[in-house]
């Protein structure tokens, strides 16, 4: 891939960012309720954005930018096995309509922002909410620095070199997020889902027929996987269960993140919810079309630093330079969505069940409202020093344990929705050795998130945010068996 600058592809690109620019700017007057100085519109846009406006949000933050690089880029280098991620966002919407809606319920009815407030509200426990406030902002720091590893790979091909065109884009998203709030990504994602639907169409109609059709592309592709020997284009037997787990843990872990929450409660009503439930698919078929891109790129015989590369040298080879330039900047400013909302969330539990709860108990609505702008242009700049000062593949790695660490918060979150017999230190005590030991078992893979276990001769691979959450359960109803009866006593 070439590192030339591709003035035409620039000014493309250079184009539409500021066209999102300006539209994440006015936002702030979209939709506008009385005042900005109150976290539920600054945080949540009001509680009132309809069906359409959650599907490009819910979709906008859920599939990224480095969605986008990734998945082509896992299945350019392992094949099959990198398809996980179309069972794990089919299994997650049954999940959302099921869930979602009974803990929206809760969330307006007592004026709850955060996974935080609602199992503050639940069990009265300080601590168990601050260990998922916790978990919620370390688990989403590295997601968003990975988003500036997909906005790093367009601008690259683009043939920018130098840290200061990525840190200009995420100052500008610093500003208008901290202007506008919610509603600058809520607007902006309309624009980015259109244009990435446009790129990716595109791409799965011409590039197969400028290399021969799809026959063509599977054969090369399984070929460079015979020729590495690693990878191919139907998974393994030993790799089912390990594919099947990481898709289910996945699943699980996808709507207890500070930014899918935080699309959930932003919604208007229980039916809002549903109904993207059902719609949401729809990103599935995409994420389907994205992955095939890594097979293409085998097709193609594309010479890449990196997988990650893949996707910009595909387009940079075979499309005209506007058009590359017009695929990037959907790249781009997929990254600019989920990064705002990130840090959106990540503020708000700050916010409330860090400062509300420990430092200024009697903050004013707009004093709150002021701690979550603050935290939020805080928590960009921590994202944008992770990738500057650090390898790329450090924060992959950190996404990998965020990924095991959130999962950890749903018995908490979710178990109090439909029973009241878990009591606060038996799920702390599960949320511990979860967390803990999830992250031990990691760092003993060197960071991987499977993790095999060997029974009688035989070994399976499994999803390590799995075993940590069976861990955390099992854990929870133990002492939760000692701490009850004492309780009921106490009582």
């Amino acid at each position: 891939m070439t590192t030339e600058l591709d003035v035409v592809a620039l000014a493309v690109f250079a184009f539409f960012f500021i066209l999102v620019t300006v539209m994440g700017f006015l936002a702030a007057r979209w939709k506008r309720g009385e005042t900005m100085a109150h976290i539920d519109e600054w945080g949540l846009g009001g509680r009132k954005f309809g069906t359409w406006v959650t599907w490009f949000l819910v979709g906008g933050d859920f599939y990224t930018a480095y969605t986008v690089i990734a998945v082509p880029a896992l299945v350019y280098a392992v094949g099959a096995y990198g398809f996980f991620a179309l069972p794990y966002t089919i299994i997650v919407y049954p999940f959302v309509f099921l869930v979602m809606p009974k803990l929206w319920k809760r969330a307006k009815e007592h004026g709850y922002v955060t996974a935080g407030d609602v199992v503050f509200g639940q069990y009265g426990s300080r601590g168990l909410e601050l260990a998922v406030a916790i978990t919620g902002v370390l688990a989403v720091m590295p997601y968003i620095a990975l988003q500036l590893v997909g906005m790093a790979a367009v601008i690259k091909a683009l043939g920018l070199t130098g840290e200061l065109p990525l840190a200009i884009a995420f100052i500008i998203l610093a500003l208008y997020t901290y202007s506008a709030g919610l509603r600058a990504p809520a607007l902006i994602a309309f624009v980015k889902d259109i244009m990435i639907y446009i790129a990716v169409l595109a791409a799965v109609a011409l590039i197969p027929w400028e290399l021969g059709g799809y026959g063509a592309v599977f054969h090369a592709a399984n070929e460079a996987f015979k020729a590495k020997g690693a990878g191919g284009i139907l998974l393994g037997d030993s790799q089912m269960v390990a594919y099947a787990s990481l898709a289910l843990g996945s699943a699980l872990a996808a709507f207890m993140y500070p930014h899918t929450l935080t699309g959930i409660f932003a919604s208007a009503s229980v039916n809002t919810i549903r109904k993207n439930a059902a719609l949401l698919p729809a990103y599935t078929l995409l994420l389907g079309l994205l992955a095939l891109l890594g097979y293409m790129a085998h097709a193609a015989h594309l010479n890449v630093a990196s997988p990650n590369d893949v996707v910009p040298a595909l387009f940079q080879t075979l499309f005209p330079s506007w058009f590359a330039g017009f695929a990037f900047a959907a790249i781009a400013i997929g990254a600019l969505v989920p990064a705002a909302v990130m840090s959106i969330g990540a503020a708000n539990l700050f916010t409330r069940n860090f400062w509300k709860a420990y430092v200024d108990p009697g903050i004013s609505h707009a004093g709150e409202a002021q701690v979550a702008k603050l935290t939020s242009l805080v928590v960009k700049v921590g994202a944008l020093l992770v990738i500057v000062f650090l390898p790329t593949q450090f924060a992959l790695d950190l996404q990998l344990l965020g990924g095991v660490w959130i999962l950890q918060t749903l018995p908490a979150l979710v178990f109090g929705l439909y029973v009241g017999w878990f009591q606060a230190p038996a799920l702390l005590a599960g949320w511990a050795v979860g967390f803990f030991g999830g992250s031990w078992i990691v760092w003993q893979d060197g960071l991987k998130p499977l993790h095999a276990l060997s029974f009688g001769g035989s070994t399976v691979t499994v999803y390590a945010g799995l075993l940590a959450l069976a861990a955390n359960i099992l854990v929870a109803v133990v002492v939760n068996l000692v701490v009850a009866p004492r309780v009921a006593r106490a009582a």
